[in-house]
């Protein structure tokens, strides 16, 4: 066979591994091994090739997470054709966008979304066929092809026969959509290599992935983080994913006990979800040997817990563009090393540099460029913002950091995130660190917001704990007390929640612009 896409790795396993499970629908139980995944995602292709999906078209997926989105995404890959995995999130006219910039020309979308995909589709003149997926609830209360719907006739209509195609690791498979927080979101172009290396890359992590393995995907499956740390890592392996629609804590650590769970992905939000979850003082956690963090950093006080759960925990940096692995901090170095992003993955280089590109001394602070075969090709029809994140072989990640001399990594911030304040540079990853540490602060976000004076300054918006007893003038000065005036928040703002992309990051951009006025959100 010619085919060296990730789609290749289901055909090796139903040869190797046929009978293991591949895939688990986490309520209705329903299995897919891995000879029933290889059957499916070549009746899949078969179906989308006579429908008219040739190599390099973009299929687009406006999905809640499923087996079905994860036999979508392999079958596309066979047909040598480009996965367009879309935030369903987000409002119509944003869909629309994304699937007018990918030039799109057919859309598998829940039915929970038809409303959402008719409006997104209304004027779109590519999109040359819709099919409608179920959701879990369809799915775990009938049986059989009818509870499917559109989605099992269409790939009823496919043959079983493995559809060929040569496809290298140089092709474009996936195109990721940034989340798009400082304007219109941009296509990471990821390529069958890019995935491949990143699955290595993640067999580096802790005591690394078996095929006896089991991990549970919550995050959404639109987003690089659930789909590569874990997910197609395990598919690459021969190793078990139990798939749940949507996450919620207390049904998480339920699902971990059920399933037994062995290793599983969370960002830092879900994390402090599960470890302010009552119910993980009597969950079953006895299978899951490690969990590991990515997204942002994660708040010492939420490893601790987890790590006094019993769960070995590890951290992982990554991004859209780096397919996503690019570096991990290893079990036995979170405490020590706590707020560093760890060293690079097996197949990276990191360099930090200064403003003209030259690389800076060990301590320093400068941008974190990063190298290997897991980082992506380009922006979609964006040559611009290509040439300017893609310089002499280095990704420009936007991302301040500095390394010491064991060759551990920190990140200080985004370069649009740094607040200057007087002629000081303030890292708000460095309060917000100091902050967690008091026993009420359940969220914080710091920022810089415009001054007469000092031309910004710092300002913490905050989300106390449930009963606390700290009103914000008594936080601001108890972190007064713990970090230098300079960096100390002159102002602290308690708030219910804050806002936060699908996939969890913040929107610091939403809270520069609400608190600090427009002209702080349009200067990043």
């Amino acid at each position: 066979m010619t085919d060296r896409g990730y789609g290749s790795w289901l055909t090796q396993h139903a040869l190797r591994n046929g009978q293991r499970t591949a895939l688990v629908d986490d309520v209705g139980g329903a299995v897919t091994t891995y000879s029933q995944l290889e059957t499916r995602t070549n009746q899949l292709a078969a179906a989308l090739d006579a429908n008219g999906v040739q190599r390099g078209d973009r299929v687009a997926m406006l999905l809640l997470n499923s087996p079905q989105m994860m036999e979508i995404y392999f079958a596309v890959a066979k047909l040598g054709a480009i996965a367009v995995p879309v935030n369903f999130r987000l409002h119509a006219s944003e869909v629309a966008y994304v699937l007018e910039d990918s030039g799109s020309s057919f859309l598998f979308h829940s039915t929970a979304f038809a409303e959402l995909a008719a409006d997104a589709t209304a004027d779109n003149r590519r999109i040359q066929r819709s099919v409608m997926v179920p959701t879990l609830a369809e799915r775990a209360t009938t049986s059989g092809g009818d509870s499917a719907g559109d989605y099992e006739e269409f790939l009823a209509g496919g043959s079983p026969e493995r559809v060929e195609r040569e496809i290298s690791h140089d092709d474009i498979c996936v195109l990721m959509y940034t989340s798009g927080t400082t304007g219109r979101p941009k296509g990471a172009m990821l390529t069958h290599g890019n995935f491949f290396y990143n699955a290595v890359n993640g067999m580096g992590f802790d005591s690394g992935l078996g095929r006896t393995d089991i991990t549970i995907s919550a995050a959404p499956l639109f987003h690089i983080g659930a789909l590569g740390v874990h997910t197609l890592p395990f598919l690459f392996i021969g190793a078990q994913v139990v798939i749940t629609e949507a996450f919620a804590p207390d049904a998480w650590l339920e699902a971990v006990s059920r399933h037994k769970v062995t290793k599983a992905f969370l960002v830092p939000a879900m994390w402090a979800a599960v470890a302010q979850s009552g119910a993980l003082q009597t969950a079953d956690l006895s299978t899951l040997r490690s969990g590991i963090s990515g997204g942002a950093p994660c708040p010492i006080t939420v490893i601790t817990a987890l790590r006094e759960a019993g769960m070995e925990f590890t951290e992982g940096f990554g991004m859209t563009e780096t397919a996503p692995i690019a570096a991990c901090l290893q079990p036995e170095d979170v405490v020590a090393h706590a707020g560093s992003i760890g060293r690079p993955a097996q197949f990276n280089d990191f360099r930090i540099v200064d403003e003209e590109g030259v690389q800076v001394p060990t301590g320093e602070v400068g941008e974190l460029c990063v190298r290997g075969p897991n980082v992506f090709i380009g922006y979609w029809n964006k040559p611009d913002e290509t040439a300017n994140a893609l310089r002499n072989g280095w990704f420009h990640t936007g991302d301040l950091a500095h390394v010491d001399e064991e060759g551990f990594y920190t990140l200080v911030d985004r370069k649009k995130d740094m607040v200057i304040t007087g002629g000081e540079n303030v890292y708000p990853i460095e309060v917000e660190q100091v902050m967690y540490q008091h026993p009420e602060v359940r969220e914080v976000a710091v920022i810089g917001v415009p001054d007469a004076k000092w031309g910004e300054r710092v300002m913490a918006v905050v989300v106390l704990t449930e009963g606390a007893s700290v009103d914000a003038d008594g936080l601001r000065q108890w972190t007064r007390g713990r970090i230098a005036h300079f960096k100390a928040p002159s102002e602290v703002v308690l708030v219910d929640e804050l806002p936060r992309t699908a996939t969890g990051k913040l929107l610091k951009r939403n809270l520069r612009q609400e608190l600090g006025g427009p002209d702080a959100a349009v200067s990043r």
